[in-house]
């Protein structure tokens, strides 16, 4: 892997003067040839042309070494194959100008992959899509190591996100198991982690990975729904008869301590029977009150 390192360059004002007084020097000295071959000499014109031509196009392609960098840019530097180093502050500058330079920004970015359909740990297929956050840390490696680290950034995001889809359940796991849906921090970090470790070869530093979307695919969202909704009534009625248990052993212990009425074991049975159906039944209970035998 190629190490991003630091590489020392001309300040560009300082070579600018030059470079303009060799282009400008250049054409002074031909068109003063031309003029000294119709007044002086042949010969003489002509060295002075050929050297104003020599001087003014070296001034030219002195010139082409110049660049600048900006904010939050860095500029790696690499001359006839072989890497040199990189600009990373922001300036004027100048290097020889057969060196290739490549500027890279190193401004955090978002990449907002598509809806994605896979399948979650169990097997069931989902819809998931993340949002990740990065920037580059080592512009060597980012123009070197990869062929196009942008490209490579969505492969290696698309190829985790199904990673981690298929690492988690959807929302059914064994008991204290992280879900996609109910440990969105816990995910949201392994994402992050496994992300950062497919991208550190090209020279990305991940800063935020979360998911955006997350929903069961169309063809079973009918059935997980319904799934769902009898899961949530079983739990109500589970939480209500509870409810309903406990208040009739209170009643019994009450009536017992107070001993306001004895009860043999059939009317304690009825008795529970009794409340039972008044707390748990859905629909308000209609009291009958038994009267001397008549029902009223």
């Amino acid at each position: 892997m190629t190490q991003d390192r630091s590489i020392d360059v001309s300040n560009g004002w300082e070579i600018l003067p030059w470079n303009l007084g060799a282009v400008v020097g250049g054409g002074v000295l031909f068109f003063g040839g031309a003029a000294a071959a119709d007044y002086l000499s042949v010969v003489v014109g002509f060295f002075f042309c050929i050297v104003g031509v020599l001087l003014g196009i070296g001034g030219i392609i002195s010139l082409c070494g110049h660049f600048t960098v900006q904010p939050n840019q860095a500029c790696v530097i690499s001359l006839f194959g072989p890497y040199r180093g990189t600009v990373r502050e922001s300036g004027f500058y100048w290097v020889v100008p057969f060196n290739t330079r490549r500027k890279i920004s190193l401004r955090s970015r978002n990449f907002e992959g598509s809806k994605l359909k896979v399948n979650d740990k169990v097997g069931n297929p989902i819809e998931i899509a993340a949002v990740f956050v990065w920037h580059v840390s080592d512009a060597a490696e980012a123009c070197f190591d990869v062929e196009d680290y942008d490209n490579y950034v969505r492969v290696q995001s698309e190829t985790a996100l199904r990673h981690l889809a298929n690492s988690f359940a959807y929302d059914h796991g064994e008991e204290h198991e992280t879900t996609l849906r109910s440990g969105i921090d816990e995910v949201s970090v392994a994402l992050k982690t496994e992300l950062q470790e497919r991208l550190k070869r090209a020279g990305v530093t991940v800063d935020e990975a979360r998911l955006t979307h997350l929903a069961y695919a169309p063809e079973i969202a009918g059935v997980m729904l319904r799934r769902q909704q009898a899961e949530a009534i079983i739990a109500a009625r589970q939480k209500i008869v509870h409810g309903a248990v406990s208040m009739v052993e209170m009643a019994l212990k009450e009536l017992d301590e107070k001993q306001i009425v004895a009860f043999d074991a059939n009317h304690k049975a009825a008795l529970v029977s009794n409340l039972l159906v008044v707390l748990c039944s859905e629909a308000e209970a209609q009291p009958v009150i038994n009267a001397g035998g008549a029902h009223i």
